[in-house]
């Protein structure tokens, strides 16, 4: 059977399970740190298919891009990159959705220079799938289509071999640009924007997404200058789409939901203000339809603080305690008044951003009150950005620790994304950015650790043996204990600390070697310290 389009992506955007979970962060490290096998056997494991090859369940992007192409006529498979042999002279057209190819977004971003450089996996996978392509493609002469989150990153510099990098949203233009092509035409642009879509243009997914994705609204109505979702115009999803992508995941088997979001508390609202009604609705009829459970991404501390009788109804419907609490990410971004009034002067709406700090203690609490455990992003690297601002940012974070509240906090380097009002910004790098960053990255994961050693009890408590789950739990102590050490060094040493792992590389012969003693050499340095 032939295709107009196959729709595909590298291992690590296929199975990468979001930035924030484990496994995102681990497919954002460098990839001579941690190794191939790992990444094989536990990180990016192949995904199941039919008879013939197509992915019983695929990222959320893709099943969108499916469906849009079905309902304009065309032809459509959904495969996995270690399938896309069997399909590539079956088609003369290949999508592709990138998530980090160049490993450029702020989590890789921070790895990679914390572990002393190099290219991530999420860059060692796209490149690795680029080459398959590449050499398919000299001998078959489709065209390669390539969009998703990390676009952005393609049109700083596109791939040879893929034809044209699409921005933005898919619904009104990707249909034409595949017709184009499927009708012959050979010239085609190097970046294509996609306009936004009107609701009534976004059609359901017609197959099943991974973990239950649904979404629920696009866009951001704050208008940080630092963030790529701000440019989208905002929409909330209407309740009956919603339900019909809920139950085209239950008929596969998927009975947990996760909201695609960039903040739950603002669906079906105008103007910035939780719509209780419409929320309490929302997950109610949701969860009516048989779900296990529901979670979500994203929230905003402003909204929290705004609406707590919201969150409560929102933990309360789904059910979550102790031992199925949400953790989604929440933007802390700065405690600088300056930093915060002159890139997100929305940030705190109802409120001012003088009030920023009162804002995030209050909806933390609030938080914390109903099982839900906040993991707070934070923006570091401004041009203007001086020691003050980060000490702003540190008395911020201090806070949060003395009111001993459950929440992450990861300081990210503010990345100058394409599509953001930023764009024009440098790059930031260790050394760019002020020498107490080192202070506030100190303070946050030594709290991270310390917040995560509380929950192991919580995180091992379905391990039915007891003496593998005391092992369990003395191994991750253990390796929390040398986590600890490395974040103590990069402080004293603002950061020159991690130049040492530049020698450890786990991925080849005689990088094994080598790290080994490094390895070794950086384990003992505690004992000469």
């Amino acid at each position: 059977m032939s295709y107009d389009v196959i729709l595909s992506s590298d291992r690590g955007s296929f199975t990468d399970y979001g930035g924030t979970s484990v496994l995102g962060y681990v497919a954002c490290m460098p990839s001579r740190i941690v190794p191939r096998l790992f990444m094989d056997k536990f990180f990016t494991p192949r995904v199941k298919t039919d008879k013939d090859g197509k992915a019983l369940i695929a990222p959320y992007a893709l099943r969108k891009i499916e469906a849009v192409l079905v309902n304009s006529g065309f032809k459509v498979a959904v495969v996995p990159p270690e399938k896309i042999d069997k399909f590539i002279d079956k088609t003369k057209i290949i999508g592709i959705t990138a998530h980090d190819p160049f490993g450029l977004n702020p989590v890789s971003a921070k790895l990679s220079f914390l572990f002393g450089g190099g290219p991530t996996w999420t860059a060692k996978f796209f490149e690795e799938f680029g080459e398959k392509l590449e050499l398919y493609k000299d001998k078959y002469h489709f065209k390669v289509i390539a969009g998703g989150p990390g676009a952005w990153e393609l049109s700083l510099k596109k791939p040879k071999w893929v034809d044209t990098v699409f921005i933005g949203e898919a619904e009104v233009d990707f249909p034409e640009l595949v017709k184009r092509i499927v009708n012959g035409e050979s010239e085609l642009p190097a970046i294509f924007r996609g306009r936004n879509s009107k609701l009534e243009e976004i059609p359901p997914i017609v197959n099943p997404a991974r973990l239950g994705e649904v979404q629920i609204t696009r866009g951001c109505p704050r208008g940080c200058k630092f963030c790529s979702i701000t440019p989208e115009t905002f929409r909330s999803i209407p309740l009956d789409v919603i339900k019909r992508e809920v139950e085209v995941n239950l008929r596969s088997g998927r009975t947990r939901v996760e909201f695609i979001t960039d903040d739950v508390m603002l669906y079906g609202s105008s103007k910035l203000k939780p719509n209780h009604d419409a929320i309490v609705k929302l997950f109610t009829e949701v969860m009516n339809m048989g779900v296990d459970g529901i979670w979500f991404p994203h929230i905003s501390a402003p909204a929290v603080r705004e609406s707590p009788k919201t969150v409560r109804s929102i933990s309360e419907i789904s059910h979550y305690d102790t031992d199925r609490a949400a953790a989604p990410v929440v933007g802390l971004e700065s405690g600088s008044l300056r930093i915060l009034e002159k890139y997100m002067t929305a940030k705190a709406f109802p409120w001012t951003v003088r009030e920023w700090k009162n804002i995030i203690i209050d909806a933390t609490a609030i938080m914390n009150e109903n099982f839900i455990y906040p993991c707070y992003t934070m923006t570091i690297g401004y041009p203007e950005e001086t020691e003050d601002d980060v000490e702003k940012s540190i008395d911020l974070v201090q806070s949060i620790i003395d009111h001993k509240f459950t929440a992450w906090i990861f300081p990210l380097p503010v990345i100058p994304i394409s599509t953001t009002y930023i764009s024009k910004n440098a790059y930031p790098t260790p050394k760019s950015l002020p020498s107490n960053y080192w202070d506030l990255l100190y303070i946050s994961w030594k709290y991270d650790l310390q917040i995560t050693r509380e929950l192991i009890p919580v995180i091992t408590s379905a391990m039915q043996n007891r003496f593998v789950r005391y092992i369990v739990q003395k191994m991750i102590d253990k390796i929390f204990s040398s986590i600890e050490f490395f974040f103590t060094e990069l402080k004293k040493t603002k950061g020159e600390y991690s130049k040492d792992l530049q020698e450890v590389n786990l991925n080849n012969a005689s990088g094994v070697i080598k790290s080994i003693y490094w390895l070794i050499r950086l384990s003992i340095r505690p004992l000469n310290s």
